[in-house]
Order: structure tokens, then sequence, then C-alpha cells
């Protein structure tokens, strides 16, 4: 592949550190950039700008080269040409094709990286984000990742060869494992491979990949087949569903197993996420969780890694998202923080803590940002989610407004704002906050999705339609196109307008993701059109998965009594009035009535 790869940080070093433990006074190691972090959603996010505008990155050692997503190459007006012939991408939910963009300026840790290319393609990386930061940039030299602290720092030892570079590590407990180079990899001589070495599950060899882009880990189903588990089997629970470069949702589980070991650490009967991983040459990703409770020193210098145990959860385990999991170390180390330095210090931290689910630390740190920086709105925005979790809501709708009255055009605090509103039946106010959201975004901006859904539950259809539409036009490859067209198919069934349209949505977003939600969506289109035997179908199978789904009950209830099997279809009505009984005035506004 004939890329024009340009390492960014190569022509100068910053600073200069004395290993602190070193016997020998000649190794030194060279801070050559120090990235502050900042964590959201399990996600290590680094600001940069791109020709001038402002921009979040994920940091990922998973993605090989950087890239930005269609949707942003489009709204930052980046033309895009041809990537070298059979190039793609892969990751979880399967592959990716991709172009080329040439960006004129990146601005990167406080300067200006002239004409520097990026892969464009795949699906987004989170509302805000436009993109990955890859190890063209991370891998070149060695990467110092400090997550719980909010830094990444890329480093240039120098007559260190023989010398352990776990720096912050005043104990020399640190473990000490060898980076490996996956073997299709050692054909690309200029192409720097994310950091690879073996781990133990069960005691059999497993060769995991650091990436900081994978927000929680997870061990692919062949790996957790050698170990004897399987999805279905016992201990092991349905997880949701994860996503990645590809255009599809993968579903996980989580599964108990007796141990897992790297380096010098054994975690022992502790649960895993595992799911369809699809990353040739590995078995299992160590995401950001895994980073959060580690340092992590990525020695590309010596090709090895060295790491210490922060304390507290290793893996992170909701089927939503990452939350504590009880599994622990067999010995535990303090993280030694060292306190931050101003205000974004501890924005930093507190985000990092917040991950962890240490909201105490969290609200500490962030009243530490709001009073050193009143009048910045993004700290009182990170407070109030802190708020809402440790459930204070006055305090967090305290914050917004606040947030908003600094800078009304802040799309964060409107959107949070805004949901509160909606939630505490400020219906017309909420509406404002989101309709300010809709005229601030760019039309190609991943908040449609967002602003799609929330118009949903508002029950303004006629609102949600539109955010769909943008969305859809500008992600066609992402792996939440079937949330989307769902979404898109529910709103036109809702109002009983563009069926046809609404049936093909669903149909689109069936082949991508069977889930109760679509297959409720397309019933409910289809009792629309009159083809009821279809609709009970697609009821059935619906309630199947979800047996508690109010909408289904009662429009497969609507449809028997329609195909003359009253007495069922009453039952299935009454059902559904028992879990939800403003179900009857909602489908009656809708004219989803039992009389067609």
């Amino acid at each position: 592949m004939h890329l024009r790869l340009k390492w960014v940080f190569g022509l100068a070093v910053l600073t200069l550190t004395a290993l602190p433990f070193q016997a020998m006074a000649d190794c030194r190691l060279g801070k050559i950039a120090e990235l502050p972090v900042t964590m959201v959603n399990m996600q290590p996010l680094v600001f940069a700008k791109i020709n001038g505008a402002d921009v979040r990155f994920v940091a990922d050692t998973g993605a090989f080269f950087s890239g930005i997503t269609p949707g942003n190459a489009a709204e930052l007006k980046l033309p895009t040409h041809a990537a070298p012939f059979g190039l793609f991408v892969e990751g979880v939910g399967g592959s990716a094709s991709v172009t080329m963009a040439t960006v004129k300026t990146l601005t990167l840790a406080g300067r200006d990286i002239p004409q520097i290319d990026f892969l464009v393609g795949g699906s987004e990386v989170g509302a805000s984000n436009v993109g990955l930061l890859g190890e063209n940039v991370l891998g070149h030299v060695d990467g110092d990742y400090d997550l719980a602290n909010g830094i990444i720092n890329l480093m240039k030892p120098m007559a260190c060869a023989d010398y352990s570079l776990a720096y912050w590590d005043k104990t020399r407990q640190a473990s000490v494992i060898a980076l490996e180079i996956p073997d299709r990899w050692r054909q690309f001589e200029r192409l720097t491979p994310s950091p690879v070495a073996t781990a133990y599950l069960n005691g059999v060899r497993i060769r995991v990949v650091f990436d900081t882009g994978a927000a929680a880990s997870v061990l692919s189903l062949k790996a957790a087949a050698w170990a004897g588990i399987k999805p279905g089997g016992p201990g092991v629970t349905a997880a949701g569903y994860s996503t990645g470069i590809g255009s599809r949702a993968v579903e996980t589980w989580i599964a108990p197993f007796d141990s897992f070991k790297i380096g010098d650490e054994d975690i022992k009967h502790t649960r895993l996420r595992i799911g369809r991983v699809g990353i040739e040459d590995v078995d299992m990703m160590l995401g950001a969780d895994f980073f959060l409770s580690h340092h992590v020193y990525v020695a590309n210098s010596q090709h090895k890694i060295y790491f210490t145990y922060n304390g507290g959860p290793v893996f992170d385990l909701s089927a939503s998202r990452p939350v504590a999991d009880p599994s622990t170390l067999t010995a535990a180390r303090p993280p030694g923080e060292d306190e931050p330095k101003d205000a974004e210090g501890y924005s930093r931290r507190g985000q990092a803590r917040l991950q962890r689910h240490d909201l105490i630390g969290a609200l500490a740190d962030l009243n530490h940002a709001v009073d050193l920086a009143p009048a910045e709105p993004r700290y009182l925005q990170e407070r109030a989610v802190v708020h809402l979790q440790d459930t204070h809501p006055l305090l967090a709708r305290q914050d917004l407004d606040k947030a908003v009255k600094l800078n009304p055009d802040f799309i964060p605090a409107l959107l949070d704002r805004g949901e509160m509103r909606f939630q505490g039946h400020e219906e017309a106010d909420a509406l404002a906050d989101f309709d300010a959201v809709d005229r601030l975004a760019a039309k190609e901006a991943d908040v449609r999705l967002t602003l799609g859904h929330l118009y949903s539950q508002m029950n303004r259809f006629d609102r949600a339609i539109p955010q769909f539409d943008l969305w859809i036009k500008a992600h066609p490859v992402d792996s939440r196109q079937f949330i989307a067209l769902n979404g898109r198919c529910w709103a036109r069934g809702q109002l009983g307008e563009g069926l046809p349209q609404a049936l093909s949505d669903c149909n689109a977003a069936l082949r991508l993701n069977k889930g109760a939600g679509t297959l409720d969506s397309r019933g409910l289109v289809e009792l629309r059109l009159g083809d009821y035997d279809k609709a009970i179908a697609d009821y059935d199978a619906a309630l199947a998965l979800a047996p508690k789904m109010a909408w289904s009950l009662y429009g497969r209830g609507i449809a028997k009594i329609r195909k003359g099997r009253a007495v069922e279809g009453q039952a299935d009505m009454a059902a559904a009035v028992a879990l939800d009984e403003t179900l009857p005035a909602l489908a009656k506004a809708r004219g989803v009535v039992a009389a067609p």
C-alpha cells in the first residue's frame, strides 16, 4: 500500500526526564508530546483542530491508521479521493471500505502538522467525535497511557535498552510482557501494528490486543470455546450488542472463567465479555476498562509492554455499557496519582473517575474545575452528569441552566437540559431546547440520531423523521443504521404516513439486526397496511424475544380482533394495558384501534 505516512512528532523532543529509579544516569526519557485525554462513555478523547475547526478524536491503539468517519468528513468539507486498491479496514461488526482525505492542517498538542492523510470510512465513534487517532500517530514512538489521570504521553527513550521504562513504579513490581508482531504485518514495513501480546485464559495461551478504542474488553467466541464456554451454556448471560468499525452490531454475552492471567497479574474466578470479535490474529481486545485500571507503557523501542494495577475492577461488564465487576486481582497497588495543576486537569481526572463509577472522586474533581474556571460551561455540564448519576437532579439542573446561560449554543448542555425538562413534564421547554440543537447542529452531525429519538419520545414524529433522514444520508455504512432505520419506520408507522417507505426501512433494519424493537415496528406498519397475518407473525416473534413489550401485545390484539379472534385479541390488549395503562389513549390518538 502506497500511503503517504507522516510521523507527526518526529522533529523535536519537548522535555527530557531522568528515570527516577534507574541506577545509570545515561538513561533518559524524552517526552515528545503530552496529549490531555477526557474519558467520555469509556472512550479516551483527544482534542485537536482540523483546518482550524475544533474536533475530538478517540485515541485508538487498536487502529493501525488514523481515520475520520464519512459524516464528519462531509461536515468538515474534506474532499476525498480513492484509497489504494483493495484497502479496507476490519473490526467489531465486520469490515468497511474506505476512501482517503488529506487534511491541510492538523493541530495536535499545540503544533500544526501540514498535509496529513486520514482514512475515511466505517461507523461513527460516538457523538461529537470525528474519528480515530491511530497507530500512525500513537505507535511510532513509545506510548505512556495513564488514562486514570487523563494523560497520554508520547515518549522517546534514549540509552534505555536495558532498563525498565515503568518510571512511575517506585516498587519495581510492574509486569513486563513481550510485544508481538502478527505475521500478516511483517510485509508492511512502514505501518505500525496495534500492540499485541500473550495472556492465558484458564491456562490456555491466547493473543490479546491492547485497544484503547474498545470501550469494553471482549473475548472472541473461538477463544471462549477453547475453555468450554459457549452462548447458552451454564452461567452465560446475554449482554446486549457492541459496535465497531463495521456496519453490524455484534451480540455479546457475559461468561464465567476460572482465571485470566497477563504478566504477573492473575484474576481468579472472573467473568468476561465474549462476542464475535472478528479481528484476524487476536483472541481478545483489552479495552479502555483495562487501561483505566492500569498504567500502561507501550515500549515500542524495546518491543515490550509495562503495566501496573491501579486498583478497583479490571473489566466492566454491564449489558449496555461497562459497569463495575467484582473481579479483583491477587494484589493491589495504589495508583500514585499526582494532583492536577489546573481546571482542565481536574476535569479530565473527574471524567476518568466517573467512568470507574467513583462518583465521590469525580464530583470532588469537577468541583475544583468549576471553582478554578467558573465561566467554562463544559465543566458545569460534566458536573451535572455526575449529579444525575448521584441522584441529585436539582443540582444537575442548576448546573445545566448556568452552562446554557454562559453559552446558549452549547449543544451538550441543551440536550441534557432538554431531557431533564421532558422527564419533568416541561414539554414546551424541552421542545425549545431540542429545537435549538436542531438549528445549531450541522446537517451531517451525529447528534441528528439522538434528536430523532428524543422527538419520537415526545411523540413529535413529524420532527423525528427529518432527523433520521439527515442522519441516514450522512452515515450510510454506520453500525447504527439499523437503529436509525427502525426509528424512521416506527415514526412513520405511528403517523400512518409513508407506509411503503416505512416497511422498506424496517426490512432493511431487520437484515442488519433481528431485534424485538424492529419486529414490533414492522408489525405496526403491517397492521396499518391491513396485512394482519404478517403483523401477528411479527408481533409473535417480537414477544418471543421481549414478552413484556406492551405495543406488541396491543397491536397483536388489534390484529387478532380484525381477524375474527376477538377473545384472544381482547386478552392481548388487556395484558398490554396491565403493562402500560396510557397505551389505549396513545393508540387511539394515532388511529390504532380495534375497529377497522
